[in-house]
């Protein structure tokens, strides 16, 4: 059925580009000059300074209302982008042009899960810059509209004991999700299947009961883009290739956590699989009870539920355009299923979000599609309208 206009979407997945003042504003007078700030380039383009290192903006991660013909990955300028991309207040005028009713954002600067500060070497300095993107988030991104954006927060990766720490901050600043590598182990951290070190972390994301969105790439690493080694990218492939085929990010992270013993251990974890799409799932959970159901040795069978029903519990898949996904819905669980708009990135479908998710849900019962646009979200994130 047509989508009702009652029906307010909620994105779980778009993005913020950082202004400039964002760590200047709250680092420490010590650490500032070592902190992110914007510069410009030889050639004219704004780029990110961070004690000592050079980050430029991806052209891809900022290109809501441009021709797909100007899409490119070469650096931007602030005045090369919309001012929805890093202004609150004309984010919402954006949204509101979209039919989007609100928004969970993640992070441009700092890789979606703060990658950029794991890999840094003064982990004080990393620290700080952790918190002060969090502290922006809460008090100046979406205080400007408590209502429509949703608070995501950042941790510092690389310590598990200062992940829970930042945990328990966050649920004080009500923080509704959390941001965290879709796959550790190319970032240089333990897997998901470590035995104890993460332990601290699931802890005291159990007590806050908040969510951890696992956004595709923010683990660093990128499915089918060739790489000649670990820092150069094959200068042959298009990052087409990565975009194409984001959802195998998301199935990894998904079979890593369904088999490590982490759910069985923290029964109230929530993952939310950010950017992977949702066609994939039915296949996955089939495939995934067949290779359980014959190679479970290495687990107490009698103590483990079956990995789709763990799924039905702990995950919930999102999607931006997926008609095989929502054709298979039932396979999934209409309640784990979660929708987003990506702005600004270049595969949303802004300013025509709100009509191209009614095509997707065209065949949707009522109540099936106001769950998946924003009952789901509102209830995972609580969230109320």
């Amino acid at each position: 059925m047509p989508l009702q206009n009652d029906m307010k979407i909620i994105s779980t997945d778009d993005h913020v580009v950082e202004h400039p003042n964002v760590w200047l504003d709250r680092l420490p007078a010590a650490l500032k000059e070592r902190g992110p700030q914007i510069i410009e380039d030889e050639l004219g383009h704004h780029v990110w300074r961070y004690d000592g290192e050079i980050y430029p903006q991806i052209g891809l991660n900022a290109v809501a209302g441009k021709d797909p013909k100007e899409y490119g990955m070469e650096p931007v300028r602030y005045d090369d982008m919309i001012p929805g991309c890093y202004d609150a207040g004309e984010r919402v005028k954006d949204m509101d042009i979209d039919g989007v009713e609100a928004a969970l954002c993640f992070p441009s600067f700092p890789g979606f899960s703060g990658g950029v500060f794991q890999r840094a070497k003064d982990k004080d300095l990393a620290l700080e810059c952790v918190r002060a993107w969090n502290d922006f988030q809460v008090d100046e991104w979406c205080a400007a509209a408590p209502s429509r954006l949703i608070p995501l927060g950042l941790l510092p990766t690389w310590d598990p004991v200062a992940c829970a720490r930042e945990v328990e901050r966050l649920a004080t600043l009500g923080t509704k999700a959390i941001s965290f590598p879709d796959g550790p182990v190319p970032l240089g951290l333990p897997s998901f299947h470590h035995p104890t070190h993460w332990e601290p972390l699931w802890d005291a994301v159990e007590a806050a009961d908040i969510p951890l969105a696992l956004h595709f790439g923010s683990g660093s690493f990128v499915p089918g883009f060739s790489f000649l080694d670990k820092s150069k990218p094959d200068p042959h492939a298009p990052f087409a290739v990565a975009i194409a085929v984001f959802a195998t990010n998301s199935m990894w992270s998904t079979a890593d956590l369904l088999l490590s013993g982490v759910l069985q251990r923290h029964p109230k974890l929530r993952f939310v699989l950010s950017e992977g799409g949702i066609g994939w799932i039915p296949y996955l959970l089939e495939r995934i009870d067949y290779t359980w159901e014959r190679h479970r040795w290495y687990q107490d069978i009698d103590k483990v539920a079956r990995p789709s029903e763990l799924f039905k519990k702990h995950f919930w898949g999102c999607f931006i355009d997926d008609f095989h996904g929502v054709d298979n819905r039932y396979q999934i669980g209409i309640e784990n299923i979660l929708i987003e708009v990506d702005y600004p990135h270049s595969d949303s479908n802004w300013p025509n979000s709100r009509k191209r998710i009614a095509e997707n849900l065209v065949n949707v019962p009522d109540d099936e599609a106001r769950m998946i646009v924003e009952t789901n979200a509102r209830a995972l994130f609580k969230f109320p309208a």
